[in-house]
């Protein structure tokens, strides 16, 4: 399941600059935890194409592999888990996507308000995004960090901050208490891959004194 102490990369093509297969193998090296398929313009063939050499590739190096949207998509792959956006759940209970993809997998959910998670908290998911922290080129808002400390306090389950989220604000969000980490573009459309997961894997756990007892 998840631990604590992540650094998860959303990978898409769409805010991609390189092959996302590239990006995945430069990113894992830096040391990313985490990586979730996020691809909505593919045919359902280069979907599968795609999952397969990305679980292939992350399970060889001990990475949660996770897909969006869609848990009959996550079970054809065999990924890890999926991860389910707010109009997901609407589309698939969380006890739904339980029983497609059994008791082992991991469900994620995406929250973007304080009631969003605190009803994230009291159903079966096994994580729980909150975000997005700042302004980013996939939302059109973002709901700043004010009530960080508050999900925090209240969680049940570990939290994943998203949203806009680089190296030159990261430390802020993580002064609040923070211990996950999620990025897109701060990766993916980084000039040196490899090296901006391991500054951004650094600064996760030199602001988490137990990071090393945790994994």
């Amino acid at each position: 399941m998840i631990k604590s102490f992540n650094l998860y990369l959303v990978l898409s093509q769409e805010y991609s600059d390189k092959p996302v297969r590239e990006i995945a193998n430069e990113a894992i090296a830096g040391g990313v935890d985490i990586v979730q398929m996020r691809e909505k313009n593919m045919s359902h063939q280069e979907l599968i194409e795609l999952g397969n050499e990305l679980r292939e590739l992350c399970h060889e190096n001990d990475v949660k592999f996770i897909v969006n949207d869609n848990p009959f998509f996550a079970k054809e792959v065999n990924a890890d888990g999926v991860h389910l956006g707010q109009e997901d759940m609407r589309k698939y209970y969380i006890a739904e996507a339980r029983e497609i993809l059994g008791e082992d997998k991991i469900i994620g959910v995406s929250t973007h308000s304080v009631s969003q998670f605190e009803h994230a908290n009291k159903i079966g998911c096994d994580y729980i995004a909150f975000g997005p922290i700042f302004e980013t080129q996939t939302k059109d808002y973002h709901i700043g960090m004010k009530d960080i400390s508050k999900v925090l306090k209240i969680a049940q389950k570990p939290v994943i901050f998203i949203g806009g989220i680089n190296l030159s604000n990261v430390d802020e969000v993580l002064s609040k208490g923070a211990e996950n980490i999620a990025v897109i573009r701060a990766i993916t459309r980084a000039k040196n891959v490899s090296l901006t997961a391991r500054s951004l894997k650094i600064k996760i756990v030199g602001a988490n004194p137990d990071a090393y007892s945790d994994k």
